[in-house]
């Protein structure tokens, strides 16, 4: 009985020493003294040994030893869950995760820019619906009937009428503004329009116009070359060049495109520019006495220009950005390069 004593003795020793410094430590201590194979189990065992007076005694001793290591180790499990609970608790007191910063689409600071050169020179900025009537689209603009531009390779009709279409061009707007019989007229027409065309590089069923009418007394072809040459000094600077070709448009006559030198390669050449030197940017004319005759305009008093060009064209020649899809894919890699903008 004696040794039973001085050897729980000693075992209570150690546990009221022991500290776990971690979950494994504490492990061990468990299977130390409290697994199957324990001490505890172990001590247990002498019982057999211990005289039948004595019995009592040392069961006593034994549960007060079973208790002890019992308690230290549920003791110390709950201080190391609590501390892991801790660990992943959120700290209110520590600054918050930074956010990245939006910024603004490259279409719409290229809008934007567009916008704001013609508003230095007198231009006001004037929008529309982009479901639009048959009138304002394309009978208005000296359109007829029978016009290509209004086939279904190219045009989106709302529920198979061929009255009410997704507008094909910011044009309907001018339309709609020159209906309203306030002259003067000098306007800027930014929006998105709609065209029936596989989606690729190059080609997408939507993009983005700005359209620009300016109607007066008096109102020539040498204003239009003039406008013009300061928007694309103002837009890519006064070392570029421009040239005017002729070409055809209903709602223009005599209508032109025009081409400035590649901004990438100077002239030189380069796949921007397909090896020519030069790159398209937009089309423009004077307004058709036809137009004019549609609201009611007399054309022996008032003439006056209107030009048009893509946004993502302008964009693609100032950000070099080689396919349309990008503009419309949400891809944060490519719209970051653009927060500088």
């Amino acid at each position: 009985m004696q040794s039973l004593k001085e050897q729980l003795q000693a075992y209570e020793q150690d546990i009221n020493a022991f500290s776990p410094a971690d979950a494994a430590e504490l492990e061990n201590y468990r299977i130390k003294y409290l697994g199957t194979k324990g001490l505890v189990k172990q001590v247990f065992g002498e019982m057999k040994n211990v005289p039948a007076d004595q019995k009592k005694e040392a069961g006593q001793l034994l549960n007060t030893f079973k208790q002890l290591a019992e308690a230290k180790y549920e003791a110390f499990k709950h201080l190391q869950e609590q501390s892991g609970k801790k660990s992943n608790d959120i700290d209110i007191t520590l600054p918050g995760t930074a956010l990245p910063s939006g910024t603004r689409h490259p279409l719409r600071v290229v809008e934007n820019e567009i916008v704001s050169i013609f508003e230095k020179i007198g231009f006001s900025v004037a929008t529309g619906p982009e479901i639009e009537d048959d009138w304002h689209n394309f009978t208005s603009l000296n359109m007829p009937e029978h016009h290509p531009a209004r086939d279904m390779q190219d045009t989106f009709y709302v529920s198979q009428n061929p009255d009410w279409v997704l507008r094909t061009h910011t044009s309907s707007v001018q339309a709609r503004i020159m209906e309203q019989g306030n002259l003067p007229v000098r306007v800027i027409c930014p929006g998105r329009v709609y065209r029936n065309e596989t989606i690729s590089a190059r080609a997408h069923c939507f993009f983005h116009q700005c359209e620009g009418l300016y109607i007066d007394k008096n109102v020539s072809f040498a204003d239009l070359k003039q406008t013009l040459y300061y928007f694309v000094t103002e837009m890519f600077g006064a070392d570029t060049k421009l040239r005017f070709r002729p070409s055809y448009f209903p709602f223009t006559e005599p209508s032109a495109e025009m081409d400035i030198s590649c901004t990438v390669c100077g002239g030189s050449g380069c796949s921007l520019c397909k090896h020519t030197g030069w790159v398209e940017i937009l089309g423009c004319g004077m307004v058709h006495p036809n137009m004019l005759r549609n609201f009611d305009i007399d054309p022996e008093v008032y003439t006056g220009f209107a030009f048009g060009m893509g946004v993502e064209r302008i964009t693609q020649i100032k950000y070099q950005v080689n396919d349309l899809r990008l503009y419309s894919q949400n891809d944060i890699r490519f719209l970051k390069q653009f927060q500088s903008a």
